[in-house]
């Protein structure tokens, strides 16, 4: 029994260093949205990503406020892959200056965060 217990600590222990985070990032048609979400899902970089649709921004671009209808991506992934998502987003987004937001997460369903690890543990870089 201790050692299946030491097994669970420790599994714990590396669950908790792979921090859940979520990128926020918003995209300019639900297309290019969903065309970039599944790739970031595809090179395993997120367990998953929720794209909404129909949302309207207000903002400062070259000196004008901007109005745009855009979709919302919620990228849910680990801390350590933050910076090969926001890289990706980079690289698929049509925008010269895309949203890109970590967000850490306060807390998590303990299945739900085995999973995130589980489905991202084979990442691939852009």
């Amino acid at each position: 029994i201790c050692w299946k217990l030491g097994a669970v600590r420790l599994m714990k222990k590396d669950l908790t260093m792979e921090r859940a985070v979520f990128v926020y990032t918003t995209w300019p048609s639900i297309v290019e949205a969903e065309q970039a979400g599944r790739t970031i899902v595809e090179r395993r970089l997120a367990a998953c990503v929720n794209i909404l649709p129909g949302m309207i921004s207000h903002y400062w671009w070259e000196g004008k406020i901007e109005r745009a209808e855009e979709a919302v991506m919620i990228v849910k992934t680990r801390a350590p892959l933050a910076d090969a998502v926001r890289a990706a987003v980079k690289e698929l987004h049509s925008y010269q200056t895309p949203a890109i937001m970590v967000l850490p997460v306060e807390k998590v369903d303990p299945d739900y965060h085995a999973w995130i690890v589980k489905e991202t543990a084979d990442a691939k870089a852009p």
